[in-house]
């Protein structure tokens, strides 16, 4: 083979390689070119239709059956601007929950409910122009708005917190439950109803006034509870509007230190036996002129004073609930009642839901711990359980009252609702003052489960996922050694050993 042919040959060899090289770039960069094309795709759709799943152990962002059942019944758009700061704890919390609900309302629908989430601090016009809009002054506040109708969640609805004195007495501050949801389902349902609920206080017999400023007996700081919660508060004078105005959704009787009259007490009997709503708050000892119709609604009064766990003597501090709509939110939550009277259903507490659906059934609201009593001795001073006048606890001071249709008749009839308090001072301006935590609680889901506002009442607070390792010091020095140096040393050992294994 002379000298030429075998250079032609290396230079055919030479460009075999060299097409092989291209080809073989070819195919990976049109591999590269299917992957990048694949990933657009898959991300397009990812982001278009998708599902979510709430994967916490708890299903702290999952909505409850309420929430998703108000989102699709909503008929007007819904605004929901956030103005939250980033470096604030419960801005992941915000940010996810809404999301949800974004999601949620979309797969209801056509798009009701439009969420926009702005840092004040980074987003500095933007803010400016929907602070000026909505009216908001301060940061980590969401506006809910629809049809002109506005509602504010502030920081401060949205969690409850643990606070914990800690050695050299600084004070530790833990989360132990998010009420996001509960707050934001109030908020849509307040602002998507055309017309506000109307609640009339009742007048004339000395009754606390949602007008009255004062620390002890005023109730204005109730009145302005209740109008952040889309509620129209009104009074009520019985002999002057001859009975109870049409658009009346709950009547309340706010501690009335006069007994009414036969004629007014008739309205009233009259306006429940209409599927009427009331709220009674009593004074103990005080003859109010009710007694009789409360019997026959199945509530039971006494002569007495409820006492039991105290911080002053003259407090009654509750952290036992019954089973019922208002007070599933409150585990955990202790509300403080001023010498309430007691409160009690007429029949046995386990006889009530035997009872047919158009006898009135009484629950249980709250009540104290077995170490708790009836005082019927009202002169003594301090009180002292006394086992042959006095009655051993649990004591109920708060119950509530429904009466159905009757069974048989194929007729959706709206029932009758009722609550009744053995106190009204536990929501009095200087009581709400006093940062009781549970008292507006008891009277809003009250007033909420009259008007049947029950998406804002089953929705409890999600409690916070914590993983606690509990080790001790030595174990603690194990665990150190192990991941310090144990494992550093052994990546080192085995990159070595495939070292030396490579040499040979």
């Amino acid at each position: 083979m002379t000298t030429t042919e075998t250079s032609k040959m290396a230079l055919r060899s030479i460009w075999r390689r060299r097409g092989r090289r291209l080809a073989t770039g070819l195919n990976v960069f049109a591999s590269l070119l299917l992957l990048g094309a694949a990933v657009a795709m898959v991300n397009y759709l990812s982001r278009n239709y998708f599902r979510r799943w709430d994967v916490t152990s708890r299903d702290y962002y999952r909505l409850s059956d309420k929430t998703i059942g108000l989102l699709a019944s909503l008929k007007d758009p819904v605004d929901v601007v956030a103005f939250f700061q980033r470096n604030d704890d419960l801005f992941e919390d915000v940010r996810n929950l809404l999301k949800e609900y974004e999601y949620e309302a979309a797969g209801s629908g056509p798009r009701r409910l439009n969420i926009e989430i702005v840092d004040p601090d980074r987003d500095l016009a933007r803010t400016r122009e929907l602070a000026k809009e909505y009216s908001v002054a301060n940061a980590n506040v969401v506006v809910f708005h629809c049809a002109g109708r506005k509602k504010y969640v502030k920081r401060k609805d949205l969690a409850d917190y643990h606070y914990a004195l800690e050695e050299g007495r600084s004070v530790k501050k833990r989360k132990v439950g998010f009420k996001g949801e509960q707050a934001f389902s109030s908020a849509i349902q307040s602002v998507a109803q055309e017309t506000k609920p109307v609640i009339y206080f009742l007048s004339g017999h000395g009754e606390r006034s949602v007008s009255n400023f004062g620390e002890l007996n005023g109730y204005s700081s109730l009145a302005r509870a209740m109008g952040r919660d889309n509620i129209e508060v009104k009074t009520l004078l019985l002999a002057e509007h001859k009975g109870v105005p049409e658009d009346c959704s709950a009547i309340v009787i706010a501690g009335a230190d006069r007994s009414l009259s036969r004629a007014e007490v008739d309205m009233l009997e009259n306006y429940l036996d209409r599927s009427g709503r009331l709220l009674v708050l009593l004074e103990p000892v005080v003859e109010t002129g009710l007694e009789d119709l409360l019997t026959k609604w199945g509530v039971k009064l006494a002569r007495d004073v409820v006492m039991g766990l105290t911080l002053t003597g003259r407090d009654l501090v509750v952290k036992d609930y019954g089973s019922h709509d208002i007070t599933r939110q409150l585990k955990g939550i202790t509300a403080m009642f001023y010498l309430p009277r007691s409160v009690e259903p007429l029949e046995p507490v386990e006889k009530v839901s035997d009872l047919p659906a158009d006898r009135p059934h009484v629950s249980v609201l709250a009540i104290t711990t077995p170490e708790g009593w009836a005082e019927y001795d009202l002169v003594e001073s301090p009180p002292r359980f006394d086992p042959d006048v006095d009655r051993r606890g649990p004591v109920s001071v708060a119950v509530a009252v429904e009466k159905g249709p009757v069974p048989g008749i194929d007729v959706e009839i709206r029932p009758t609702r009722m609550v009744v308090v053995g106190d009204c001072d536990f929501v009095s301006n200087n009581a709400l003052a006093s940062g009781v935590g549970g008292n507006m609680d008891i009277f809003l889901s009250s007033i909420n489960w009259l008007i049947e506002r029950e998406a804002l009442l089953a929705i409890s607070p999600k409690a916070p996922g914590e993983l606690r390792m509990e080790m001790s010091r030595r174990q603690w020095r194990s665990a150190f050694v192990a991941i310090v140096v144990g494992m550093p040393l052994a990546v080192a050992f085995l990159g070595l050993m495939v070292r030396l294994v490579r040499k040979r």
